[in-house]
């Protein structure tokens, strides 16, 4: 005997349904369908501060992201519910083989974890808002170094000359 889903569980499926739906596309690069799960296309991506807000800037945001990274893929690995979206935890991948930017391709691979909340009205998104640590793509992409890694040390000094000196100075004089 099977129980009769509420409007609730109901609504929870749905919306998991257009979550895949929309990550799917995106795997796709079927970008008129990813459109389509939006009831108002944005995108807030948190690391960068950037907003990509109505279907031009969302088109804009696609087509620069997969000029950089044309291979790019979301792996997910969770999906969690709350009352107004769904969060899923998932890895993003790719191949840094266009321009980032200013920044010319790389050819390296990244792989990075990643949460996003996908906010819905009723039963459509109305904003993917993306969290992430971009210093982790930005290392396995070469560009950035550990502070603590001798490359890091190197980057650090020619970047902060005057602070490091002032602290080797001030460790000096402790010693004296």
């Amino acid at each position: 005997m099977s129980e009769e889903l509420s409007a609730g569980d109901r609504l929870r499926e749905r919306r998991e349904v257009v979550v895949r739906e929309h990550m799917e596309s995106e795997n796709e690069h079927d970008f008129d369908t990813t459109i389509g799960t939006f009831a108002h296309p944005r995108y807030e991506i948190i690391p960068t501060g950037d907003v990509y807000d109505g279907e031009n800037d969302v088109r804009r945001y696609f087509a620069e992201t997969r000029t950089a990274f044309p291979d790019q893929r979301n792996e997910p690995l969770a999906l969690h519910h709350a009352e107004d979206a769904v969060i899923v935890e998932f890895d993003l991948l790719g191949t840094h083989l266009g321009p980032l930017r200013s920044l010319p391709p790389t050819g390296r691979s990244f792989r990075c974890r990643m949460t996003a909340f996908f906010f819905f009205e009723g039963d459509r998104i109305v904003c993917e808002r993306v969290y992430f640590d971009q210093a982790t793509i930005l290392r396995q992409l070469g560009l950035a170094h550990d502070p603590g890694s001798l490359a890091g040390r190197a980057s650090m000094l020619a970047s902060h000359p005057l602070t490091i000196g002032r602290t080797a100075l001030a460790a000096l004089r402790a010693k004296l």
